[in-house]
């Protein structure tokens, strides 16, 4: 999960490119967000261009009443039936991560840890499958092999009841326990171990995520210093994906020893970047980065691929690159992340961004920012539909699944936008023939100080499909629980305050005004 501006000028480290100065707990400091309680205005810095306005919670799922219907607008008639064949599925935001010697828990800061009626207040609205944590820090936090499964077995057990089916995941943006690190040569073993021990006490679970989301950890621990171990610098990112990846490999293998036809659902997070003509080779490095740990995992990565020269660079082995050559011949699924803070757009012109904006990559300085706040030209196309139609084009017949659709700071009918352009997204792609399964609610039970990526410890809480701040104590269901019901069941929802486009699509979005900014 990932919904922030990474930090202006953070994450291009290319080539000649100089580390940033600031130590981690400052890289942050740049970013203006909301405070709890606010939206921002139009053309502000938040994650909102609204004035300020919630919708009230809707209550109890039970009062819900009849769920109203919806032709999804300007789809056609195959991409509404292909709709109603979407799979929808469930999230839970799970990060257990260090910064500097904190441990950061968002099953135990946001509460989950200790309500197991959460999971029915879930499964009431029709998930298929739901990624749900097996999160090797809980299960095995002082010693390898020294394993607690207790809480895990009355969840995983309550989901089965349920009918609900668990995607597990076993890491979740961390670096295992205190005993290995995202450097340690020894973390693919360890983690693969673990994974080993897993699948013999859940041998009934058929899909796994050892590593959520390699390239974005990789980025945020080795690259800007977010994270423990809080690298900044190519070499570290490229090791410490290498390790993911490799990870990721091991743990598959160790897992079908147990389950033959275990399933990988590989997470990763999908923008692009978008330049002015000056900065177009910065854009091109990143954007040809961006699929590297998908690459790994395919094994494409061979001697004519244009990262091979940078990982053997940053020494990695020639050994450990071969190791992914043969790709991963049992069943995966590519989930693909998609924030509204994925797509970046770079501009030399300092003088027309604000200087918290600015950075650069020791070669170039210039302001990196949402690639929504800029009028790019029509032929630069942003959202949803293009980027799961490149990654299909990519990496295709390999099915695909949105695996998160969720954006922070903003009331509930525009999470609820955001969401349904995901889902028309994936409904017009699969009536184009893509092998495209399933749309993913996450961060159902809402998330803690995401809005700093994790790095600051104020309690700032974004709500989900549930608001976890009702005075009952109980998950309390949004307008997003309406809509993840009536998509479950209907593949299909409507409701008057979505009769308007979410702020990414209007007019007020823009930082500067749109005759001040044009690519080249």
């Amino acid at each position: 999960m990932a919904d922030l501006d990474d930090g202006a000028g953070l994450d291009n480290l290319s080539a000649g490119a100089q580390e940033p100065s600031a130590p981690f707990e400052q890289l942050l400091e740049r970013n203006v967000t909301p405070a709890n309680d606010e939206i921002a205005a139009p053309g502000s810095r938040g994650g909102c261009s609204e004035v300020a306005w919630r919708s009230p919670l809707v209550g109890d799922l039970a009062a819900l009443g009849p769920v109203p219907a919806n032709d999804l607008g300007t789809l056609e008639p195959e991409a509404r039936r292909r709709a109603r064949d979407l799979e929808l599925w469930g999230g839970i935001e799970c990060t257990v991560l260090r910064v500097g010697d904190a441990w950061r828990d968002q099953l135990r800061e946001g509460g989950h840890y200790d309500r197991l009626a959460d999971l029915d207040v879930v499964a009431e609205l029709g998930f298929r499958r739901l990624r749900y944590p097996v999160l090797w820090e809980h299960v095995a936090p002082d010693h390898p092999g020294e394993c607690d499964w207790r809480w895990h077995d009355e969840r995983l057990g309550r989901l089965c009841e349920l009918g609900v089916t668990p995607v597990a995941g076993l890491v979740h943006h961390g670096g295992g326990p205190h005993y290995t690190n995202l450097l340690d040569p020894e973390f693919p073993e360890l983690l693969a171990a673990q994974a080993e021990r897993t699948a013999r006490r859940y041998p009934w679970i058929r899909s796994w995520t050892p590593v959520n989301e390699p390239l974005t950890t990789a980025r945020f621990s080795g690259l800007y210093g977010h994270w423990h171990p809080h690298r900044r610098d190519e070499a570290s990112f490229l090791r410490i994906l290498v390790n993911e990846c490799r990870a990721v490999l091991l743990s598959m293998r160790a897992i079908r020893r147990v389950i033959p036809d275990a399933e990988l659902v590989q997470t990763e997070d999908l923008g692009r970047t978008f330049s002015t003509r000056r900065l177009a080779y910065q854009a091109a490095y990143e954007n040809e980065r961006r699929w590297l740990s998908l690459d790994l995992l395919c094994g494409r990565v061979g001697r004519d691929h244009p990262w091979w020269p940078r990982l053997r660079a940053a020494g990695v082995a020639e050994w450990e690159l071969d190791t992914f050559l043969a790709g991963d011949p049992g069943p995966m699924l590519i989930g693909l992340n998609y924030y509204i803070t994925s797509e970046r757009f770079l501009d030399h012109r300092l003088s027309l961004y604000p200087p918290h904006l600015h950075g650069g990559n020791g070669r170039d300085s210039y302001a990196d920012i949402e690639a929504a706040r800029v009028p790019l030209p029509t032929h630069e196309a942003t959202g949803w539909e293009p980027r799961l139609r490149e990654a299909w084009e990519r990496y295709g017949p390999v099915p695909l699944a949105v695996t998160e659709a969720h954006i922070g700071w903003c009331p509930d009918h525009e999470q609820v936008r955001w969401l349904l352009e995901a889902w028309q997204a994936a409904a017009k792609l699969r009536a184009e023939g893509a092998d495209l399964r399933a749309v993913t609610v996450w961060s159902l039970l809402g998330a803690v100080d995401w809005n700093s990526l994790l790095t600051r410890q104020t309690g700032h809480y974004e709500p989900g499909a549930f608001d976890m701040r009702h005075p009952s104590g109980r998950p309390h269901p949004t307008l997003m629980a309406m809509a993840a019901k009536a998509l479950g069941r209907d593949g299909q929802f409507d409701h008057p305050l979505l009769q308007q486009s979410g702020w990414w699509r209007r007019d007020d979005r823009f930082l500067v005004p749109p005759k001040r900014v044009r690519v080249g």
